[in-house]
């Protein structure tokens, strides 16, 4: 059977430059591709999110729901809340989810929403 190679994420952005420093400085992902004109390439622990430059498409903060674009599991989400709100992420407050998650929604500078969720002990 074929094996599928980890994942990644496409995201239109309006301003490339703006996004990429925002995946860099405040989510802590290193960005590649910096010659070419219209991607980036954002990259932390395996997770790959590719950034188009797409000015004249629709903002997705106007998405509503359709912002919505990963649910990534980590090892400590209350640190990572904690990171991420120091470098002035816009982050939800951790909550434990009837579902055996607890989780966090990071908003970016677009408006694309990511979620990042922990399997609470049992």
């Amino acid at each position: 059977m074929p094996t599928i190679a980890p994942w990644a994420f496409v995201l239109a952005v309006p301003d490339l430059h703006e996004s990429a420093a925002y995946f860099r400085d405040v989510l802590g992902f290193r960005v590649l591709w910096e010659e070419a004109p219209d991607w980036r390439l954002a990259e932390r622990d395996g997770v790959r999110i590719m950034l188009g430059h797409c000015p004249r498409d629709a903002r997705p903060a106007d998405l509503g729901a359709h912002s919505w674009f990963g649910y990534l599991e980590v090892d400590d989400v209350d640190a990572l809340h904690d990171e991420l709100t120091a470098r002035g992420a816009a982050c939800t407050q951790p909550t434990d989810k009837p579902y055996g998650m607890r989780e966090i929604v990071v908003t970016t500078t677009d408006g694309h929403r990511i979620v990042f969720g922990q399997e609470r002990a049992r």
